[in-house]
């Protein structure tokens, strides 16, 4: 089993608004993707452990898509989410305030279709995309 990938980023607002948009399904639609030739026409999240969420990832031509989703295996509010993707790769994301910020930190099980070098990119533009966000939401 490969290592996990882990990525960062340090958003500047306060726990309850990165929460709140990293997990409302109208928040998620408007960053879940990693460059502006795609977007997130739909997304689903029942944030409970035992939940599941959806969201799918589209390029904006109409040229490709994909279900993006799992089931949650540990949440706990403002601190840590932990879920298992549908193909069984595990992911955590943890929420860490740091002065008037968030340190957002994600660590996933990488897929073997890709390179890991790809992999941390595309994740890394995702959750880039999600600091752009709540920082002007």
């Amino acid at each position: 089993m490969k290592q996990p990938i882990t990525i960062e980023t340090t958003v500047n607002s306060d726990i309850n608004n990165v929460w709140k948009h990293f997990n409302e399904p109208e928040s998620i639609k408007g960053w879940a993707f990693a460059n502006e030739d795609w977007h997130a026409p739909a997304a689903e999240n029942d944030l409970r452990v035992g939940g599941s969420f959806k969201t799918t990832m589209a390029a904006k031509d109409g040229s490709f898509s994909f279900d993006f989703g799992g089931v949650y295996d540990e949440v706990k509010t403002n601190e840590r989410i932990a879920y298992t993707l549908g193909d069984g790769r595990k992911v955590t994301i943890d929420f860490a305030p740091v002065g008037n910020a968030v340190k957002v930190t994600e660590s996933f099980d990488p897929e073997a279709e890709n390179s890991e070098e790809l992999q941390r990119a595309g994740w890394q533009a995702i959750l880039d995309n999600f600091r752009k966000f709540a920082e002007t939401h």
